[in-house]
């Protein structure tokens, strides 16, 4: 019977959800709106454990946030990026199931509230959710669609990369980290890889996660170096999990083989409408097809996948492309 006790006290003791904060040189009072969302949902203290991830700022965020303070695991590491800040708040969580928040956006409280709920009365493995641009209270439509495999949800959708938009059981980490030295695609590759361990994968409509958009995010910044260093970045993480696929079983691999085609589009996408240079996109052409990534498969993933397949199978589709699709980009 002690032995049952103690037993039950341990799991009681187990938050319900670990939220890993990373931030880097954030104004603190980002931070306080991203820590408060936090605290504003229906957990009681137990329930929950806040895990800030200072990835080396120049000053600490402590210092103004004092009043915070007591609610916080906080955990200061050189700067090593964000994927090293995930990784440290993956080894410090004890909570069944992981949020990751980046430290400039924030949860919507009275939509993740019914994330909570879909978490105590499903128990999935995995649930994703919306996020919003907009500081406007969103409408949501409050639903929940599974369970679904893994790997059976990749094979028929598009998926969201961002690992901001889904809340995981730790379980299912286990040897699993992010790639250390990517400033722009650490959610690409760890993210698939994630929902191909699901077995019971949960989806929801609820804007839970409001992302905030602003000049100083890594992906807003359009310097020559950076963008090179993110189209560097992302054929290094489309060339991995490429390579992946080819070891996993069928199923997974189908999976994989829809995500690798669909992030190829979007990397041949984003050469012509950021750079606009015919050579450097004949350049990336030629690494892809090297790497039998370049025509695109043919496959009817979607509409606007099959139509962009046709249009770059041709130099004459590529010329139109070059054309069109920046005045595209900038008319939305």
């Amino acid at each position: 019977m002690q032995n049952q006790r103690d037993h039950t006290q341990v799991l009681q003791a187990q938050p319900l959800v670990s939220f890993v904060v990373t931030a880097y040189n954030l104004p603190t009072t980002m931070l306080r709106e991203c820590v408060e969302s936090i605290l504003a949902l229906s957990m009681l203290p137990q329930e929950r454990e806040i895990i800030l991830v200072d990835d080396g700022s120049d000053e600490t965020p402590l210092t103004e946030l004092k009043d915070l303070a007591s609610h916080l695991i906080y955990y200061r590491q050189d700067n090593q990026g964000v994927s090293a800040a995930r990784n440290a708040g993956l080894r410090i969580a004890t909570g069944q199931f992981i949020q990751f928040i980046d430290g400039d956006d924030r949860l919507i409280p009275e939509n993740y509230e019914h994330c909570l709920e879909i978490l105590q009365s499903k128990q999935p493995d995995m649930l994703l959710f919306s996020a919003t641009t907009s500081p406007k209270k969103p409408k949501s439509e409050l639903d929940c669609e599974g369970p679904f495999q893994g790997s059976e949800y990749m094979r028929h959708h598009n998926i969201k990369s961002s690992v901001c938009s889904y809340v995981f059981h730790r379980s299912l980490i286990g040897n699993l980290h992010f790639t250390v030295n990517k400033q722009f695609t650490e959610d690409e590759e760890f993210t698939p890889l994630l929902l191909l361990r699901s077995e019971r994968l949960f989806t929801t409509e609820a804007k839970a996660y409001f992302y905030r958009q602003h000049q100083k995010s890594a992906t807003h910044r359009k310097s020559d170096e950076s963008l090179r260093k993110r189209f560097d970045d992302n054929l290094d993480t489309i060339l991995r999990l490429n390579e992946k696929a080819d070891r996993m079983p069928q199923a997974d691999r189908q999976a994989m083989q829809r995500r690798v085609a669909q992030l190829t589009m979007d990397y041949i996408y984003n050469i012509i409408v950021e750079t606009r240079d015919r050579d450097f996109l004949n350049e990336q052409l030629k690494e892809l097809e090297r790497n039998g990534l370049f025509p695109l498969p043919d496959r009817n993933y979607t509409k606007k996948y099959s139509w962009f397949r046709r249009m770059t199978n041709s130099q004459a589709g590529l010329r139109m492309l070059m054309l069109a699709l920046p005045h595209l980009k900038r008319e939305r």
